[in-house]
């Protein structure tokens, strides 16, 4: 019986984000709209990987292939895999566009299919909070690392309320009260969005302690958790609006790299 929900559930991420593909490019925080962004995102990814000198690199769930196409500024040799075709669509024009060789698989981030000790590193930017199995997920990315591969986990609690969504949904209240603001109409999605948030592993936001601890017992060994991403955001607000900026700055979000030991 779980397992007929999971399938489900999973059917349902899909098809979802296969819905947001034609819009997901026009939102800060997805696509790069600065290069003081894009110089940002470079330097996390140097800070844990180092420079590509043609590695090899999978991003999972790469979607329009924006993270691909920073790592592939770097010099890795990047695949991107996504299991909707919506997405991959997207992605593989944009790197027509641009030129690049990125090679876009459509695939499931959870059951790549890829060899054993295939990849020298493994990104993931916003994908671990939507998992329906994230332990064999974990163990997947594990397998397909060669020994001493990184992972890196770019993620977030992206569902306990903080000070700052608090104070907005306050503020939007009173300024509704006396007039000054309309009512905002529910975005179709959004409901779809929270039923899916509410049946996934992360139903109550996935926090770095918690996906530390499922890498650990995954067998990943040095694991670092890096909170600092104010470059990330602090270049992301300006395309935003003053409230969103307050809480993207307030939420719990981090980097998470985690290595798979080299074994003798």
């Amino acid at each position: 019986m779980q397992q007929t929900s999971n399938y489900n559930l999973r059917e349902e991420i899909k098809e979802y984000w296969s819905m947001r593909a034609a819009t997901f490019d026009e939102q800060p925080g997805h696509e790069i709209f600065s290069d003081a962004e894009r110089q940002a995102w470079h330097g996390l990814f140097e800070r844990h990987f180092g420079k590509g000198d043609g590695r090899k690199a999978l991003d999972l769930a790469s979607g329009t292939g924006v993270i691909s196409h920073l790592m592939h500024d770097l010099g890795f040799a990047v695949t991107g895999m996504d299991w909707s075709e919506a997405m991959l669509e997207k992605a593989r024009a944009k790197s027509k566009l641009r030129g690049s060789n990125i090679r876009f698989l459509l695939g499931d981030a959870e059951r790549t299919l890829e060899e054993d000790d295939s990849y020298d590193v493994i990104v993931t930017r916003h994908l671990v909070w939507t998992l329906v199995d994230p332990a064999a997920a974990f163990a997947e990315w594990f397998r397909v690392l060669k020994p001493g591969g990184k992972l890196l986990v770019v993620d977030g609690d992206f569902v306990s309320s903080t000070w700052a969504s608090k104070f907005n949904k306050a503020m939007a209240g009173f300024l509704e009260q006396i007039g000054l603001r309309k009512p905002v109409e529910g975005v179709p999605h959004m409901q779809t969005h929270r039923d899916i948030l509410a049946r996934v592993h992360f139903s109550n936001g996935a926090r770095a302690d918690e996906v530390s601890s499922l890498l650990e017992q995954t067998g990943f060994d040095p694991i670092a958790v890096d909170f600092d991403l104010k470059k990330i955001h602090s270049a992301q607000k300006k395309h935003i609006s003053f409230a969103k900026g307050l809480e993207r700055g307030a939420q719990h979000r981090y980097a998470i790299c985690a290595q798979k030991p080299v074994t003798g």
